[in-house]
């Protein structure tokens, strides 16, 4: 059952998937459509799931699921990868690869490999205070505070030892 995505209270459980590319207004407007189908389907053997999801950026879908109403299960969470692997094809972008990293230059947002990640903190091209995105945050409340911070506050601070 789909929600508003601010409706949903903070310990709602999220899943972070980031596009390799900037998402064009038609390829958004395609996505909230399905996502929104999706969302009003999605279920945990048979009961409804209290759930939304936000793009943001142009470059970052994010799941979240309500489990104080109903706890997702492997099935459920199965069925919502399947979506974001029709994404990959119908759009030809990368949602599901996790060794691509995204950090801010000004106002654009860069994805690259964690390998060229690497070598721009020995380029000294990224510093610890560069804003990263850590799509490890588990859910909403970390999603406001720990999401989109400098990567000396995230785990890409290991790349600066």
């Amino acid at each position: 059952m789909y929600v508003d995505f601010e409706n949903l209270n903070d310990n709602s459980r999220i899943w972070v998937y980031q596009s390799s590319r900037e998402f064009n207004a038609e390829e958004i407007e395609a996505m909230e459509v399905k996502l929104k189908d999706f969302v009003n389907e999605w279920t945990r053997h048979g009961d409804d799931l209290k759930a939304s999801f936000e793009i943001k950026y142009n470059h970052f879908i994010i799941l979240a699921v309500d489990e104080s109403f109903n706890q997702v299960s492997g099935c459920s969470i199965d069925a919502s990868t399947h979506i974001f692997k029709q994404f990959e094809s119908q759009f030809k972008v990368e949602l599901l690869n996790k060794l691509n990293t995204a950090f801010k230059h000004g106002d654009h947002i860069n994805v690259v490999s964690l390998a060229d990640f690497e070598k721009y903190v020995k380029e000294d091209k990224i510093h610890p205070d560069t804003l990263v995105f850590n799509n490890m945050v588990q859910n909403k409340a970390d999603l406001k505070t720990l999401w989109e911070v400098p990567a000396n506050r995230s785990w890409h601070s290991r790349y600066f030892n």
